[in-house]
């Protein structure tokens, strides 16, 4: 009789164990299913449309997750920018820039400076003789809707081309005649640029370093041994400056100068 009753519980536990792993398993699948981005999604349809440049920068930037959590979410606002505006209207040296491993943060900031995380279709526009409207993008800065008195749409400084280009449940697409630059990335693209060119300069007249004996190079003669006084105190300094660093425990106040070739 004990041995009996132990048999049933032991049968009632393995189908309760059965039936608990059945239902966690199928809650966990229904949530990876939901989480799954749709084959009709508006991130599904950029990436196999026209917008060639943008889809691949977006790949690059490492932003596909991003976007995927930001469309679970809510619906999105893509503006697009033709493919010319980022092959040949862009400057070559600002879409280095872009593409420079370093720069990634940069990147990935310009193009969620293009998505609005809200739905936004032609018709929300404001009239001509509305006040633009502000919107949020995802990386939190504003851009600025408007409508001209022409009837044409703005974002900012750039013209809808093609509004309500793609439309998909979860989100559109507008197509727009350039890029938009967010003030953090051209003031990022300014300062590397400035970076590189201080770094690029050479002073005018200062004397070279032979980099195996660490000692100053002979300034080559150009068939006059005169010495105007400018060049003379402007090398005279360097001179000293570099005597200091090789010798600092003896260093002259003055130069001998009485092997100048004088004026004539």
């Amino acid at each position: 009789m004990d041995s009996h009753i132990c048999g049933v519980s032991k049968l009632f536990f393995f189908a309760l164990f059965f039936f608990l792993s059945t239902t966690i398993s199928s809650a966990t699948l229904s949530q990876n299913s939901s989480s799954q981005i749709n084959s009709n999604s508006v991130l599904v349809a950029l990436l196999d449309s026209h917008y060639t440049e943008l889809a691949e920068l977006v790949e690059k930037a490492l932003l596909l997750q991003t976007l995927e959590e930001a469309v679970g979410k809510h619906n999105i606002t893509i503006f697009a920018p033709r493919n010319e505006a980022l092959e040949r209207d862009l400057d070559p040296e600002f879409k280095r820039f872009l593409l420079e491993p370093r720069n990634l943060k940069s990147l990935q900031t310009l193009l969620m400076f293009h998505i609005l995380p809200r739905r936004i279709q032609s018709h929300h526009w404001p009239q001509h003789k509305s006040p633009s409207t502000k919107h949020n993008t995802l990386t939190n800065d504003f851009v600025h809707l408007t409508t001209k008195k022409s009837g044409k749409k703005t974002i900012d400084a750039a013209e809808i081309t093609r509004p309500d280009d793609v439309i998909r449940p979860d989100g559109l697409i507008h197509g727009i005649e350039r890029l938009l630059i967010p003030r953090s990335v051209q003031e990022d693209f300014n300062r590397r640029r400035s970076l590189r060119s201080i770094s690029a300069v050479i002073p005018q007249g200062a004397p070279e370093v032979d980099p195996r004996t660490n000692r100053l190079k002979k300034p080559a003669c150009t068939g006059s041994s005169r010495v105007t006084t400018g060049s003379y105190q402007y090398t005279t300094q360097w001179l000293r400056v570099h005597h200091s660093l090789q010798h600092p425990h003896r260093v002259r106040v003055g130069l001998n100068t009485t092997s100048t070739a004088k004026a004539k």
